[in-house]
């Protein structure tokens, strides 16, 4: 395969989705460059390998003889590193762009769209083709128990990503298999609205050769006309094993199916996930003892918290749960208050900290509206991570404590002070 581009400058460089992609620019054996605004364990790893990453943005840090600059949708035209390429003539795209002439580069593209269950279902499909021989390249948006990357640029034949429609992007893939969990109203905000967000799927979806999907309110009318779609029911409860459980479940299903149509026999595809570790964040065990159980989950839309209090209560009836909840943007929590502090009442207490606002600055509600709406279990706390910690462990009851810890910014933070921590 021809490179894209022999020296590429990256913005935004420790993105989960940027991250991948400069990886495996350095593995094709490109010049990689960068920027974030702060630095991160991924851009540790890009710079031990070779690539060039410093922290903070500068018009000095675009190399002058760079052959293209990669953005991420966080970076406004008002970058100065954008700014300086603008001066230079270097060619500028979105990430979602260079991810889909990299995608092109192969001959049987499969791209993984839809609201929930991305990363999940793109990390287990390409477990399975990688047992089964297959050699794919990948691009996973988050660490994969295990693996050694979530990313690999080798091979000509089948290349796995997740496709975002939270900028539109997925609408620039042109894949060989689309694969679709499920569509909901969620990012319609940041793409022209609602009737844009489902149009920009029916895009996708008439782009994807194949296509296979959960069935769903959403889903069957935007997919009804493809000319070869699978038409998938989600599984019944407990119908596909013990080990999997909630909306993992379904993801496995999925991953199966699509393996499948992509010639992997099913038996084998089944068994290959009986060693697939998990993807980190992803209703993941941080430790376990007989009093304190800590689980985190990157939820952060209703359906997902909804999903992730209900996977909890199942798998541990006699604890006490706690969820520790970070919104994740302001646009959705305005959206979405009352759906989110529904959910946070299921809980036996619960914890709002301050939202992550991603390049958002502020907004008309916060965490504290989010904790008051949820009752009189939950309660604001604004404070650094070490007294988060403190608070969400101090618990008296006499069940054990499940605490989990939910959301999709830099709540993480907070597992530096509690047990099992970093």
């Amino acid at each position: 395969m021809s490179d894209l581009a022999q020296k590429i400058h990256f913005v935004g460089i420790g993105g989960a989705g940027m991250a991948p992609l400069a990886e495996i620019m350095l593995s094709r054996g490109a010049a990689v460059s960068g920027s974030d605004r702060e630095l991160n364990a991924k851009t540790a790893l890009l710079a031990a390998r070779g690539a060039a990453v410093r922290e903070g943005h500068s018009a000095g840090f675009l190399p002058p003889d760079a052959g293209l600059l990669v953005y991420s949708s966080a970076v406004t035209p008002e970058n100065p590193e954008r700014m300086r390429a603008a001066e230079l003539g270097i060619p500028q795209i979105r990430r979602g762009e260079f991810l889909a002439r990299l995608a092109a580069q192969y001959r049987r593209p499969v791209a993984v769209s839809g609201s929930h269950g991305k990363t999940s279902i793109s990390a287990m499909l390409t477990h399975i083709l990688v047992h089964a021989g297959r050699r794919p390249g990948f691009l996973i948006g988050a660490a994969v128990k295990g693996a050694p990357s979530a990313s690999a640029g080798e091979g000509d034949d089948l290349f796995v990503t997740e496709v975002d429609e939270s900028d539109g992007t997925h609408t620039l893939v042109h894949p060989y298999l689309g694969v679709v969990p499920n569509v909901e109203d969620d990012h319609s905000w940041s793409v022209g609205g609602e009737a844009q967000l489902f149009a920009n799927f029916r895009r996708f979806a008439s782009q994807c050769k194949h296509l296979v999907y959960y069935a769903g309110l959403h889903t069957d009318e935007l997919f009804a006309s493809h000319p070869d779609a699978l038409r998938l029911e989600y599984p019944l409860p407990g119908s596909f094993g013990r080990r999997w459980i909630g909306y993992q479940a379904w993801n496995a299903h999925l991953a199966i199916r699509a393996a499948v149509l992509l010639g992997v026999d099913a038996a084998e595809a089944e068994k290959a996930l009986e060693s697939f570790g998990g993807v980190a964040r992803r209703m993941a065990t941080r430790f376990q003892s007989e009093r304190v159980t800590v689980i985190e989950d990157y939820a952060h839309h209703p359906t997902e918290l909804a999903s992730s209090i209900g996977t909890l209560r199942a798998g541990y009836p006699g604890h006490h749960l706690r969820v520790v909840f970070q919104p994740h943007r302001y646009a959705r929590l305005r959206k979405y208050l009352p759906q989110l502090a529904a959910e946070l009442a299921k809980a036996d207490s619960a914890i709002v900290v301050p939202v992550f606002a991603a390049w958002c600055e502020s907004g008309p509600v916060g965490g504290a509206e989010l904790a008051a709406a949820a009752g009189a279990g939950t309660r604001y706390l604004d404070a650094e991570w070490k007294a988060i910690a403190e608070a969400a462990l101090d618990y008296r009851g006499t069940r054990p404590l499940l605490l989990a810890v939910i959301g999709a910014g830099d709540i993480e933070h907070i597992f530096e002070y509690l047990p099992g921590g970093e």
